[in-house]
């Protein structure tokens, strides 16, 4: 196989991709136009620059495309959220902000890949254009990309469902025949729960903006606010609990809503164990907390455990919104937020880090070896909604967890060496490459931001956010040498 048909045909998928992204970027031009600012400029630009490009790669690589090869995909999916993160970073660079190409690159990624780590400070002086492509961003790469490319890989005559299992922990639940009818359900329901939110956020005393962009980021389990102080901003338990609400509905499985509605209650739609397990958890971590800071703090009863609950939910399920400085909150506080950091939400959502899904194998498998321990000749299987769970999903769950740990591992001493103190290099790692955004301390925390770290730290930390958004194994095979052999 020649390089030409390796990447043409993923070369075309990025330039669909990329377009979509260029015409994106006049919402906000339009935004700052009809509001008279002159930021409308840096987004008019940005998107000529990327539909000029995304128009000549369609049109050099067109042509029917009969056969898209599993390193095709691979390749695509890194290549893809590279080149449009490069892309997105463009209008920021251009913009008021006029930020330098390591923070605008920072800024893009982070938003892509849901993270919300940001480089920006002044946020509530920032042009409405900015905010707002912020949260496009998130939007856009929350589940936009991967639903854009699971339509379009059909209409090409190449199966797009492939693509969607490279990126996401899903494995399968696919609610409808075609791959075409589940992509666009999975895109009706992420806008429907993205307008939903918006209209939440609106009665609870967000402006129109406010309302829009918190939406987008929840939703995508992102979290760039509008506001540097964040949800904190506002004072206002209503607003905390419709972005509990946005981030806990955002972390379920978006096939699970699809398939609630069409099968409803009565088929024990319900009783998905993965959703049960979150929800368990968001209680009881909700709780903890709560207790922690009414009794060590003394915070009333109520506000500790909204304030709880607002900061818990984004750590868990990876949002990144915070309502207050929980570095501060002492050392129990500090150890379960960096815990929290690794549960994740359900497959087959917006979130980042482990997932509950790989959590509940791992304990069951632990389970079985101390019961083997014990009874070595006792045969036991793993079962998961009544089904027996195969060895070689046993053993790809182990690998990851491994992988991630020990990217986790690398990029903390390679933070380390460049002179970053132990919870700054720590608390960042693992808040990228769980895409949280936010990490511990008073340089990354809640409180703070990634613009005083050094520029190399920068690419390095937007390394780990990609690597945590695809998924780790996505990344690394690309830099094995079998890959790149015919």
């Amino acid at each position: 196989m020649t390089s030409h048909l390796v990447l043409g045909p993923v070369l075309h998928i990025v330039g669909i991709l990329l377009s979509v992204l260029g015409l994106a970027m006049l919402v906000p031009a339009l935004v700052d136009a009809v509001a008279g600012h002159q930021g409308w400029g840096a987004f008019v630009g940005g998107s000529a620059i990327t539909l000029t490009v995304s128009g000549s790669l369609v049109l050099a690589t067109q042509g029917t495309i009969e056969r898209f090869t599993v390193k095709q995909t691979f390749l695509l999916t890194t290549l893809a959220w590279l080149v449009l993160s490069g892309f997105g970073a463009v209008p920021l660079a251009l913009s008021s902000l006029a930020l330098s190409p390591t923070d605008a690159m920072f800024e893009a990624v982070s938003g892509l890949t849901t993270t919300g780590a940001t480089v920006v400070t002044r946020l509530d002086d920032a042009p409405a254009s900015v905010l707002l492509w912020r949260a496009l961003l998130h939007w856009y790469g929350g589940v936009g990309i991967i639903v854009m490319a699971i339509a379009v890989l059909p209409i090409l005559r190449i199966g797009g469902m492939q693509l969607f299992r490279t990126e996401s922990s899903d494995r399968g639940d696919k609610p409808f025949a075609t791959v075409r009818d589940t992509a666009w359900a999975i895109a009706a329901t992420y806008l429907a729960l993205t307008v939903v939110s918006t209209a939440a956020f609106g009665v609870a005393g967000m402006t129109a903006l406010d309302a829009v962009c918190h939406a987008m980021s929840a939703i995508a389990t992102g979290g760039f606010s509008t506001h540097d102080a964040s949800l904190g901003h506002y004072d206002q338990a209503a607003v905390g609990w419709v972005a509990v609400a946005s981030m806990a509905s955002a972390a379920l499985p978006l096939t699970f809503y699809i398939r609630l509605l069409r099968s409803g209650f009565a088929r024990g739609r319900f009783a998905d164990t993965q959703v049960i397990t979150l929800i368990a958890v968001l209680l009881v971590a909700w709780t903890a907390m709560a207790v922690w800071t009414h009794l060590e703090l003394a915070i009333p009863p109520l506000e500790a455990f909204t304030t709880s609950a607002v900061n818990i939910t984004a750590v868990i399920t990876g949002t990144g919104f915070a309502s207050a400085n929980y570095s501060a909150w002492g050392g129990f506080a500090v150890i379960m937020v960096f815990l929290c950091f690794f549960v994740g939400g359900c497959t087959g959502s917006t979130t980042g880090s482990i997932k509950i899904f790989r959590w509940q194998i791992l304990l069951r498998a632990m389970l079985i070896q101390l019961i083997r321990m014990q009874q070595p000749h006792r045969v036991m299987v793993i079962r998961y909604h009544g089904q027996r769970v195969d060895r070689d999903v046993i053993e790809s769950v182990i690998n990851f967890v491994v992988a991630f740990l020990v990217c986790l591992a690398l990029v903390t001493l390679i933070l380390a060496a460049m002179g970053l103190e132990v919870v700054t290099a720590v608390s960042a790692a693992a808040a990228t490459i769980t895409n949280v955004g936010p990490g511990l301390g008073p340089v990354v925390g809640p409180a703070g931001t990634y613009a005083s770290l050094p520029d190399a730290a920068k690419w390095v930390l937007c390394l780990a956010m990609l690597l945590g958004r695809l998924e780790v194994f996505t990344v690394l095979v690309l830099l094995t040498p079998a890959f790149w052999r015919d």
